[in-house]
């Protein structure tokens, strides 16, 4: 694309100057002196401007697009998210600001959103619990600035791809919602002293079912795991349409080849147990097993994926 810019310019331009500079026109019949006088330096001196001035192309081959609507409902509740997803051929600039995407090509053609969405637009105030994290890339890709009053709350993240062709690149922007002050950790989900600074996400597409003593089964679907820098951990499993998410906290207690064991209490406080997860290490959840109880129910689920 930005060669058909060049090309474009330089048709333009030589257009221009055979308009201008015709036998026939004004301009060549008063300029005609200094035109004869004009040396051939000088006129090495214009070929090398307008090379110059199409060497600075590039940088004006910018995009930008509107992040469209989170679809799915597997993010925990308070938790702001936006999933970039970008095809990148060489060097871009990436600039994120509310629910829109600037897109700086330094290098190579201009890149193309490949499914970019977002549970809310990032917020134009002071952001809490800010978290950048790599999805899925191809080479290198890297946070420049966090959002701040000075960038106007603008995520900016450099990508620089050097394979040959399009590459895939998808990085995920996380926050803390719920406004300013208050305990907003136990407010969102998590349990106390949960962080969601920095948590390792995983995340499941499955079914399975969760049972109470010997009552009916209730369905689970979607499944989301996360773990903070401090093992604890928060465990959603998105449930029937009309009922709410069934939700545990804990603690992980040990982790070994792909497999994660968390000592996990449900919502309300009142069942505890050992959960089981094996994961990978694209943070793909498989499986998850829990037997809770208080001493006097039990509660039992099974979650696999697709």
């Amino acid at each position: 694309m930005t060669t058909a810019k060049q090309a474009a310019v330089l048709i333009f331009l030589a257009y221009m100057y055979g308009s201008l500079f015709a036998p026939e026109s004004e301009v060549y019949t008063h300029c005609g002196a200094i035109l004869k006088g004009m040396s051939d330096r000088n006129l090495f001196r214009a070929g090398v401007a307008l090379l110059a001035l199409c060497a600075a192309l590039p940088a004006l081959a910018d995009t930008q697009f509107r992040i469209r609507r989170m679809s799915r409902d597997d993010v925990p509740p308070g938790k702001g998210q936006c999933d970039i997803r970008l095809q990148v051929d060489n060097e871009v600039e990436v600039s994120v600001r509310r629910d829109m995407v600037m897109i700086h090509t330094i290098a190579g053609r201009d890149a193309r959103d490949d499914g970019s969405e977002c549970n809310a637009p990032l917020p134009d105030r002071n952001i809490e619990g800010f978290n950048f994290q790599v999805m899925d890339s191809r080479n290198e890709i890297r946070l420049v600035a966090e959002p701040s009053r000075r960038n106007d709350f603008t995520a900016i993240v450099h990508i620089r791809d050097s394979a040959g062709g399009e590459g895939r690149y998808h990085f995920r922007l996380s926050w803390v919602m719920g406004g300013r002050g208050g305990p907003t950790e136990e407010r969102r989900g998590g349990g106390p002293g949960f962080s969601w600074n920095n948590t390792v996400d995983y995340r499941g597409q499955g079914h399975g079912s969760s049972t109470l003593n010997n009552s009916a089964e209730e369905r689970l679907f979607d499944v989301s795991v996360n773990v903070d820098r401090g093992g604890r951990i928060l465990v959603t499993f998105r449930g029937e349409r009309g009922r709410p998410p069934l939700a545990f906290t804990g603690t992980v207690i040990a982790s070994e080849a792909g497999r994660l064991k968390a000592d996990v209490v449900s919502e309300d406080q009142r069942l505890h147990g050992p959960m089981y997860i094996s994961v990978d290490d694209r943070r793909n959840v498989y499986s998850i097993t829990l037997e809770a109880t208080d001493g006097r129910d039990r509660l039992r689920v099974n979650w696999d994926r697709k």
